[in-house]
C-alpha cells in the first residue's frame, strides 16, 4: 500500500491555555507535529472570544505554511469534559466557566467546511498514548490527565470506552476525603487533591496556617501573596528541600495513591499512564502514592498493573488533538 499523507489540524482547549497544531499523518499510523500556536484561554472573556482566537490562529497557521483550507482533511478538538462527542457539544466543563452547551464542532464545520470531531481530553490522550506512546501493545489502559483538572480516558479490551452518556472516566469527581480542596464541584475530590488548581488551594491553606503562627513560608512571604501561589511554586520549593512543600507533596501523593488504588481494583488495567504534573513531578509525589497503592490494592491486581508517566511527555495534548483529527478524517473517508 502506498503512503497516504494528510494535512490535519488539532485544537487543544485547556483551562489556562489553548493551542492550534498543524500536523501531518501517514496512513493514520504516524503523526508529525509541523507547527503550533499557543495562547491563553482567558476564560473570563467567554467562549466566543476563545473560539474567535482559535479561528484566527487556524487561518494564520494555514497561511504561514502556504496551504489552503481545502488541503486540510480534518480538524480534531481535545477539550476537558463533560462534553457530548456525538453531537460535538461542550457541556459546562468546570475548568471553563461559562462554556455552557457550546456547539463548537458545528461552529468550526460551518466556518471551514472541513470534517471536525471532538473528544474529551482524557479520551483523546488515552487514544494518543495507546497508539503512539507509553501504552502501545496494551489492551486495557487508563490515562489520567492530572493537569488543570483530573479526568480519565479508558481503553478496555482494545476499544475506547466512553460510557452510556459519554461521561465514563470522570474520576476527578469522586470524593476521597470529607474535607479538602475543591475540585469538580466537590470538596475533597480526587481532582481537588490531584490537579494544578487543587494543589494551589491546598498550598494556600497550609501556608496560611504557618503565616498565622508567625512562621516563614519560602514560597509565600506575606499573607497578601496567598492568591499568587501555584503548583509550580510548591514543586520548585520541594525540590529545594522546603519542609512545608514536601509535606504538601506527600498529601498529594497520598490521595493520588488512593485514587489509583480504586482504579486498579475496579478496572484491573494493565497500565495506567499519567500526564502533565506527574510527568514533571513524579519523583516528589510517587513514593507516597506507591506506598498507599501497595497497602490498599489486591496484590494480584497491583502486580498486573504498571503506572508510568505519559510517553508523549509535554506534547501529549498536541498529539491527542491531532489523533482526533486523524480519526474524524478516516471516518469521512470510509
Amino acid at each position: 500500500m502506498s503512503d497516504i499523507y494528510k494535512t490535519i489540524i488539532g485544537i487543544d482547549i485547556g483551562g489556562t491555555k489553548c493551542a492550534v497544531i498543524l500536523g501531518s499523518s501517514t496512513n493514520g499510523k504516524e503523526i508529525e507535529i509541523v507547527d503550533r500556536i499557543s495562547f491563553p484561554t482567558e476564560a473570563a472573556k467567554g467562549s466566543e472570544h476563545t473560539i474567535s482566537k482559535i479561528i484566527d490562529n487556524i487561518n494564520e497557521i494555514i497561511a504561514k505554511h502556504k496551504l489552503r483550507i481545502e488541503d486540510v482533511s480534518g480538524i480534531g478538538i481535545s477539550c476537558g469534559g463533560p462534553l457530548d462527542s456525538r453531537r460535538g457539544v461542550i457541556l459546562s466543563p468546570p475548568n471553563l466557566p461559562g462554556w455552557d452547551n457550546i456547539e463548537i464542532v458545528d461552529i468550526l464545520n460551518k466556518r471551514f467546511d472541513v470534517p471536525v470531531g471532538i473528544q474529551n481530553d482524557a479520551n483523546a490522550c488515552a487514544l494518543a498514548e495507546w497508539k503512539f506512546g507509553a501504552a502501545q501493545c496494551y489492551s486495557n489502559v487508563v490515562f489520567l490527565t492530572f493537569g488543570t483538572g483530573m479526568g480519565a480516558g479508558m481503553i478496555l479490551n482494545g476499544q475506547l470506552y466512553s460510557g452510556t452518556s459519554d461521561m465514563a472516566g470522570e474520576i476527578g469527581h469522586v470524593r476521597l476525603a470529607e474535607y479538602g480542596p475543591v475540585g469538580y464541584g466537590k470538596t475533597g475530590s480526587f481532582e481537588g487533591f490531584c490537579s494544578g488548581g487543587g494543589i494551589a488551594q491546598l498550598a494556600r491553606i497550609k501556608a496560611l496556617e504557618k503565616i498565622q503562627m508567625g512562621e516563614d513560608v519560602s514560597f509565600c512571604s506575606d499573607i497578601k501573596d496567598l492568591d499568587n501561589i501555584n503548583a509550580k511554586m510548591v514543586f520548585d520549593a520541594a525540590k529545594a528541600g522546603d519542609s512545608l512543600a514536601l509535606e504538601i507533596c506527600d498529601i498529594v501523593g497520598m490521595y493520588l495513591g488512593k485514587g489509583l488504588s480504586l482504579l486498579i481494583d475496579i478496572i484491573n488495567p494493565e497500565i495506567i499512564v499519567i500526564g502533565s504534573i506527574f510527568v514533571r513531578a513524579k519523583d516528589l509525589i510517587w513514593p507516597k502514592a506507591n506506598e498507599i497503592i501497595e497497602r490498599e490494592t489486591l496484590r494480584s491486581n497491583r502486580r498486573a498493573c504498571a503506572v508510568v508517566p505519559a510517553g508523549l511527555g509535554e506534547q501529549i495534548g498536541d498529539y491527542a488533538a491531532l489523533g482526533v483529527a486523524v480519526n474524524i478524517s478516516a471516518a469521512f473517508d470510509s
